[in-house]
């Protein structure tokens, strides 16, 4: 099974953007994971991480659900 983290920044009001992730992941992929855990974080920070690996970085990737639960999804099956 897998765990999977996303940490958030928490003066930037990213926690509603965690919770959809969150979310998403919990209702494709909730069956075949361990855990989606909502880690706090700050200094403008949104990641994925699947068993410590990073799947999207905000800094680098363009913010969109689907492709996020695609790239879990990728990295886990």
């Amino acid at each position: 099974m897998t765990a999977v983290e996303i940490e958030y920044c928490v003066p930037c009001g990213f926690l509603e953007r965690a919770e959809n992730v969150q979310h998403a992941l919990l209702s494709s992929l909730g069956e075949r994971l361990d855990r989606v855990a909502l880690v706090t974080g700050d200094h403008g920070i949104f990641e994925v991480r699947v068993d410590g690996t990073i799947v999207f970085e905000k800094e680098s990737d363009e913010f969109d659900v689907d492709a996020i639960v695609r790239a879990v999804r990728d990295e886990t099956f």
